[in-house]
């Protein structure tokens, strides 16, 4: 007797176990991802006048959320912070993108999930270093489900190039393909951070906020994207505190501290969120509103972002 009993409580228990865990209806169809490469917190959100990111402030903030705790808890540096971003997790990687990150990225998963869209995800970058998150050594995905890329001048090793031809590209790319799912990386204002200029740094926070306002104009306004896209601000590191903004790279408040801008139909809307997180966290959110049930990732999702359902 019980012996029977046992084997139906193990047959229950098993039967259990390989129950698919519900997927959550959610209005999100399309993400678009804008990075604004390096500035200091004490620059964006930090700064009480808001006078560098004032579309971002005072145009953007009330249909979204702002947190004010968001972090990169991982390497400091360009390629390391977006590859948090993309794959979920935090990996010592070489930033001048002779290494492919080891993990697979959103890019990737969503492919894998819709046979014969590859065109429908896309890298638009001014770093052409940033070609690699496309890719992975991961050898179930190593050169499978590539996304299409237009990084740097012509790819990964031509260089930089300038953000104005970046947001061109963007915009063209939002009108034709209409991308599903899409990254942007802006080189401002680390570009101009690296020369020590802190003029020209500020000045490129200020692009940058007005290239990604009208960016989330558009998404806003077209009826492809309008009411279906969850749109992502936010940068990959921060910078040195006090008069070493020039470089970044360490574990200190200045390099660590970023922000973090989200706007979409299954989102709160208008008020500013304290609770940590960071771009593991946000993988960990993109994987959730795209059922990327197969994504692996370190992180968890920020479901204080969400609507109560």
């Amino acid at each position: 007797m019980h012996y029977f009993h046992l084997v139906s409580i193990i047959g229950i228990l098993m039967s259990c176990a390989y129950d698919k865990i519900p997927i959550r209806p959610y209005l999100t169809e399309n993400i678009v991802i804008v990075v604004m490469d390096g500035p200091r917190y004490s620059e964006t959100i930090g700064d009480s006048t808001h006078q560098y990111i004032p579309h971002l402030w005072n145009d953007m903030r009330d249909s979204g959320i702002i947190c004010t705790s968001f972090f990169n808890d991982g390497v400091t540096f360009t390629v390391n912070g977006h590859v948090a971003l993309t794959t979920g997790f935090y990996q010592s990687i070489d930033n001048t993108g002779l290494e492919l990150p080891a993990h697979p990225s959103i890019f990737q998963y969503w492919i894998k999930d819709h046979p014969g869209n590859s065109t429908y995800t896309s890298l638009i970058c001014s770093k052409d270093k940033l070609e690699v998150l496309g890719n992975t050594s991961d050898y179930q995905y190593k050169n499978k489900f590539i996304p299409t890329s237009d990084c740097g001048i012509n790819g990964n090793g031509s260089g930089y190039r300038s953000d104005s031809i970046t947001f061109e590209r963007v915009m063209s790319a939002l009108t034709t393909i209409k991308p599903k799912v899409l990254l942007v990386n802006f080189k401002e204002p680390d570009f101009s951070g690296h020369t020590g200029n802190w003029e020209d740094y500020l000045t490129g926070i200020k692009q940058t906020d007005e290239y990604t306002y009208q960016i989330w104009q558009y998404l806003n306004n077209d009826s492809y994207y309008k009411g279906k896209t969850t749109f992502i601000f936010t940068n990959d590191h921060g910078r040195h505190l006090g008069i070493g903004f020039q470089h970044h790279g360490d574990g200190c408040e200045g390099c660590r501290h970023i922000f973090l801008y989200a706007q979409g139909p299954d989102f709160k809307k208008g008020i500013l969120n304290s609770q940590h997180a960071s771009l593991v966290d946000l993988h960990a959110t993109i994987k959730e509103l795209l059922h990327l049930q197969n994504s692996q990732t370190e992180g968890h999702v920020m479901y204080s972002l969400f609507k109560e359902h």
